[in-house]
């Protein structure tokens, strides 16, 4: 294949790399010192610098080696669009002779390979030195995501005060993407904003007192006060009505208390001592 070399038994050739390109590090412009889009990357390097950086931006693998002339052609190509997207996407460059484990874990048979990483999930990928027109092409797919422009949009309507038109984003966006976990956990909050937004908290508190059953009353008086941050009120509410209700009643409190939880990050100690004790509570 054209612009494609597999990995040789023989010794490398005495080829460099160009001399024009750019040493990796950091850049000075105009006086001021940004970080360089373009990065070494090592075995030792990896999860920090493709995986754990793929959750905040795109990040490109470069699988190159000296010895590699279709590398040589690709190699300038990219780094300077990485350059150009002034931030939009990493490109990380992985010598395959130097990191052999790494390139063998992604099947890489051929060089030049370039993989595509999001949010620690490899996207797409391409061998061999493709034009600059076709690279550009591919490069686009790495773009927002429907999803992505979604929740973007969602954000700011949840921001200027309009939780209902944010919630149809935030849907918008599950529907592209059912397991987004920040898009589940904005919907939840602008439903309960917007639930939230006209109750008589003094009423639900009398009938909460006059009847535990009163799961209506149970759920929104945990609404308010998970509104308010009083949340682990709110969560033994709810586990006390789960608890000495059954049927439709304890099923409604405990879709009340995963809905409210939502809100919560995974790791959040009050969302993993509700989750324990939600547990004991039905089994």
């Amino acid at each position: 294949m054209d612009g494609l070399l597999s990995r040789p038994s023989i010794a490398r050739a005495s080829e460099r790399p160009d001399p024009g390109i750019i040493e990796w590090g950091l850049l000075i412009t105009l006086g001021e010192m940004k970080t360089d889009p373009v990065i070494d990357v090592t075995e030792a390097t990896f999860e920090q610098d493709v995986l754990r950086r793929s959750a905040e931006i795109p990040v490109v693998i470069d699988f190159w080696a000296e010895w590699c002339g279709p590398c040589r052609q690709l190699s300038p190509v990219l780094e300077r669009l990485a350059r150009e997207a002034n931030g939009e996407w990493v490109l990380a460059k992985i010598d395959v002779d130097s990191n052999p484990n790494i390139a063998s874990a992604f099947g890489v048979q051929g060089i030049p390979a370039v993989h595509a990483f999001r949010n620690g999930r490899e996207v797409a990928r391409f061998v061999g030195a493709l034009p600059e027109p076709q690279v550009r092409q591919w490069l686009e797919q790495l773009g927002p995501t429907p999803a992505d422009l979604a929740v973007e949009e969602a954000r700011a309507l949840e921001e200027g005060g309009d939780p209902h038109r944010a919630a149809e984003e935030y849907r918008r966006a599950l529907a592209h993407e059912p397991a987004r976990a920040d898009a589940a956990a904005g919907l939840a909050r602008v439903e309960l904003a917007m639930r939230t937004a006209s109750v008589n908290e003094d009423e639900l508190r009398a009938r909460a007192e006059k009847d535990l059953s009163d799961v209506d009353a149970a759920a929104a008086l945990a609404d308010l006060e998970f509104a308010r941050g009083d949340v682990d009120p709110a969560i033994d509410r709810l586990i006390a009505v789960i608890r000495a209700t059954d049927g439709n009643a304890r099923e409604q409190a405990r879709l009340r208390l995963v809905e409210l939880l939502e809100t919560l990050p995974v790791d959040d100690v009050r969302a993993l001592r509700a989750r324990r004790e939600l547990a004991n509570a039905l089994y």
